[in-house]
């Protein structure tokens, strides 16, 4: 039977790549992200104070110089009794305390009431940016750390320049969104203080430019829908010019090496130019919103002067009156044309929020067990494989009813054509794959019992490929694992051979390393996998073709280490060159996942089956050619 589940079955890892379609609204998005912003409330609510502050002090500005200095002082109109929110009164108490003219007086309130209006702005918007980049130093950690657990399954399915997308690019889109409600704060405060200002002046002139506002809603709302389709479309097309750079540039040489330059350049053309499309497009739709709000300034500013003008020369309202809601009506007008301009920053961040939620509600892991079996400080080593059968697809299955039990202690080679399971049964051992109920166990115990952490502590596996971290060669051989010191790190890169050729680096074991490790050789690089591996102690030891890609001299040193290392530990050797297994204690074969046949390399030789022809095509002498049937 195969371990994948219904669950597993109707997981649907093509989104990852396909389309958003935003099912989910913004401000559910926005209650989420608060989830993250919630720790730094005390900054968040400071910064909202001081906003609340500058706002009054914008508005007040304008009214020192409409209805103090113009209505007041050069006017002196005594006869419209207008409210002018103790500006008067206050510039007439500075007067008779200093004893400066009242124009004086003036200009000091103004410089004064601007200083204190700039500065609050500043402290907001420094509080405001540090909650945000707070909150989103979080999100991108718990964003790290949820991709970090997710199992082999779904990076099988899901290629990793998407998620690097997620976790950098669309962090970053989150940010945008969420200095973009700062500054709408910022806009819409003053705009309500304005309002109210207004509405004590004039009720009648107020409600005219009030019947711009369904105008704006409504073509807001149209802008908002086009400009959404566009970003979402634009996010996604850099994900895929992201992909295909990480793919093509991982894969230089082999790009090289087959003369694929030319198709790689013709389909990044094809992205560039999808992305350079959509990217004009919404150009388009910003710089023709912006020529429709301009336009209604325009007319609001015709508004006021027609209706504000004519109530003027009745003397109904004052020309200082006239002139404030001139300035006011940028503050008016402002908010709801920022939050025009800001839609094509906020669209694009909540196509960001789609995906990076999308990440963080991805669920798919390895089934851990609710009470874990605790392991012993050292255990014997005993592994068995019962009637397990798997498929990484339900209709598919790789391994089938495979048995076998390893001794403590025992050497078992496996080999078997490629595709018949080998890597497979390595994978399952190191708990990166479910798999069945009491189908492989540790010391007799069920190893779906055991927390995967646990199991990955006592099992040492040495790959063929692995990888080489940025940092020094001590670095990667401790990888930061507890418990694991300089001292062995060096004993276990003595054991293995591989201090003959780190002593003879500028730097020794601080010998810091380029991308991947190329300032190594190949052979250097998999004696560190042996080095890392061996530094854990484990009790069981696992090698995947480990020596496959190693010239004959590095692999001598490597056998030489692996007489030292293997004692007293179970030991799984997978090897496609048969000689370097010949001395295991048994050899299991694996042919299209099934069990073919178990023994030493004699017994397996004299049976005369699939070994034995394994045998005879790798040692077959090539200058002496079997004859034609």
């Amino acid at each position: 039977m195969s371990v994948t589940t219904k669950k597993d079955e109707q997981l649907d890892h093509s989104i990852f790549d396909a389309d958003i379609h935003g099912q989910a609204t913004n401000m559910q998005y926005l209650g989420r992200i608060m989830g993250w912003v919630k720790p730094h409330g005390k900054l968040a609510a400071w910064s909202i104070i001081l906003v609340l502050f500058a706002s009054l002090l914008a508005v007040l500005l304008p009214v020192v110089i409409t209805r103090v200095v113009i209505d007041g002082i050069i006017l002196g109109d005594s006869k419209v009794m207008l409210p002018d929110f103790g500006m008067n009164s206050l510039n007439t108490l500075l007067t008779q305390t200093t004893g400066w003219q009242p124009i004086t007086a003036a200009c000091v309130l103004y410089g004064v009431f601007t200083l204190l209006c700039h500065a609050t702005y500043h402290f907001h918007r420094v509080s405001f940016a540090t909650v945000v980049l707070s909150a989103l130093r979080d999100m991108r950690y718990d964003l790290f750390a949820h991709m970090e657990h997710r199992p082999s399954s779904f990076y099988d399915k899901v290629a990793v320049g998407r998620v690097m997308t997620r976790i950098t690019n669309d962090v970053v889109g989150l940010f945008e969104l969420m200095m973009g409600v700062g500054m709408l704060i910022g806009e819409f405060v003053p705009f309500f203080i304005a309002l109210a200002i207004m509405f004590a002046i004039d009720v009648e002139l107020t409600l005219w430019l009030l019947l711009a506002i369904p105008i704006f809603t409504v073509v807001t709302y149209f802008f908002r829908q086009a400009t959404r389709r566009v970003y979402r479309t634009i996010r996604n097309t850099v994900s895929q010019l992201n992909q295909n750079l990480q793919e093509n540039l991982s894969g230089m040489q082999v790009v090289q090496l087959s003369n694929r330059e030319a198709h790689n350049l013709n389909a990044y053309r094809e992205v560039n130019r999808e992305n350079q499309k959509q990217e004009i497009n919404a150009i388009y739709l910003e710089t023709g919103y912006g020529a429709f709000m301009d336009n209604m300034v325009n007319i609001a500013l015709a508004v006021i002067i027609w209706v504000g003008g004519g109530s003027a020369i009745q003397e109904s309202i004052s020309l200082g009156s006239v002139i404030l809601f001139t300035q006011f009506i940028d503050m008016f007008i402002r908010p709801i044309r920022v939050l025009g301009q800001q839609y094509n920053v906020l669209f694009r961040a909540m196509a960001s929020a789609e995906r990076i939620f999308q990440a963080l509600d991805w669920h798919e892991q390895i089934n851990e067990p609710e009470k874990p079996t605790a392991l012993p400080e050292r255990i014997e080593g005993k592994l068995e494989f019962r009637d397990l059968s798997f498929g990484y697809e339900s209709d598919n299955l790789v391994l089938r009813k495979v048995s076998v039990t390893i001794k403590p202690g025992e050497k078992l080679a496996v080999v078997g054509p490629t595709g018949s399971g080998k890597s497979t049964l390595i994978r399952l051992l190191g708990r990166f794959y479910d798999f069945p109920d009491k189908t492989i166990f540790l010391d007799d115990i069920d190893l779906k019992k055991i927390h995967s952490s646990e199991v990955r502590r006592r099992i040492g596996v040495v790959m063929q490929d692995f990888h080489i971290f940025s940092g020094s060669i001590l670095d990667n051989i401790i990888l930061g694992t507890k418990g694991v010191s300089r001292k062995a790190a060096i004993r276990a890169a003595c054991l293995v051979n591989a201090d003959s050729f780190i002593e003879q680096l500028p730097e020794g074991y601080d010998t810091q390393l380029v991308e991947r490790g190329q300032n190594l050789s190949q052979g250097q690089r998999q004696l560190l996998a042996f080095a890392r591996v061996i530094a854990t102690d484990p009790e069981i030891l696992v090698l995947d073709e480990a020596t496959a890609s190693i010239d004959t001299e590095t692999e001598q040193l490597i056998q030489q280490a692996l007489a030292k290392i293997m004692v007293g530990r179970t030991s799984i050797i997978i090897a496609h060159r048969l000689q370097t297994i010949q001395a295991a204690d048994r050899i299991l074969v694996l042919k299209h996942g099934a069990v073919k046949e178990l023994g030493t390399h004699d017994e397996l030789i004299a049976l005369g089956g699939v070994y034995h022809t394994l045998n005879e095509l790798q040692f077959q002498d090539v200058s002496h050619p079997p004859d034609s049937p």
